[in-house]
């Protein structure tokens, strides 16, 4: 990851390099305080986005600088979504020039990667992926759940590989990863180590070792209690939304814990 390299003796980066050599932990975080968590927790790296009820939009410059200036003292990676809409992945021309000013406006922040994805009629749009892919110049980039909406999955992952994708985030073509964990196996096998495939959606404490068992090690949650929902008992009667929990730090260390238990 692309300041890791400069880490240096920086304790904080030493460990999380130590981290990763037995297992990898990405916390998907929309705010401030969820970073602090994620970082507190053991995350080895951040996925930055806005609006995680929505499934995750694009976080705005001042958002990613904020969660930069902390997560880089402590060594943990970046990375920043972009999705410039809610819904499918099917973008337009106009949507897609939108990307490209969001990655660029990210990657000037100086967040280590983009995740990002395209895909139409059963498949990862290609040309557009790498268009855009070539006009950012990302140093990573992770295929996120677009690959979920693909008809071969499996078949993708040899895609991305070819494409320069270094990371792929995914549930097996399922809404729970845990459902999709045999198509997340048969994922990892086709990458054969040139790219992360990471299993995400409904990760917890309580099955994450289903998925170390499996030969997964590379987990990405949200790690929120109550399963994100807010606690909030005031009324929402001008529709403004309401505020989804914030990561637990417990949580995060639970599932720091499983990650690492792979190895013993």
């Amino acid at each position: 990851m692309a300041h890791d390299e400069g880490a240096g003796s920086d304790p904080h980066a030493d460990r999380s390099r130590a981290k990763r050599a037995s297992g990898f932990l990405e916390i998907c975080v929309d705010s401030l305080v969820s970073a602090h968590r994620a970082i507190a927790g053991g995350a080895d790296q951040i996925e930055l986005c806005s609006a995680l009820a929505l499934g995750g939009l694009t976080p705005s410059q001042g958002l990613a600088e904020a969660v930069l200036a902390v997560a880089r003292p402590a060594g943990v990676a970046v990375r920043a979504m972009v999705r410039p809409r809610a819904g499918d992945f099917a973008y337009d021309a106009d949507e897609m020039a939108i990307a490209a000013g969001e990655a660029r406006a990210l990657l000037a922040a100086g967040v280590d990667g983009l995740v990002f994805g395209v895909a139409r009629h059963g498949a990862i749009d290609w040309p557009a992926m790498n268009r855009w892919r070539d006009g950012a110049g990302a140093p990573h980039i992770t295929l996120h759940r677009a690959i979920d909406t693909v008809a071969d999955p499996v078949g993708t992952v040899a895609e991305a590989v070819a494409s320069g994708i270094d990371q792929i985030l995914s549930s097996g073509g399922q809404p729970r990863a845990i459902d999709g964990i045999a198509t997340l196996s048969a994922m990892a096998e086709r990458a054969e180590g040139r790219c992360r495939i990471v299993a995400g959606a409904g990760v917890d404490p309580g099955n994450a070792r289903l998925f170390v068992a499996a030969g997964l090690r590379a987990l990405h949650a949200t790690a929120r209690s109550n399963g994100g929902r807010t606690t909030a008992t005031v009324p929402d009667p001008l529709g403004f939304g309401l505020a989804f929990a914030p990561a637990d730090e417990t949580i995060v260390r639970a599932l720091r814990e499983e990650v690492d238990n792979a190895n013993i």
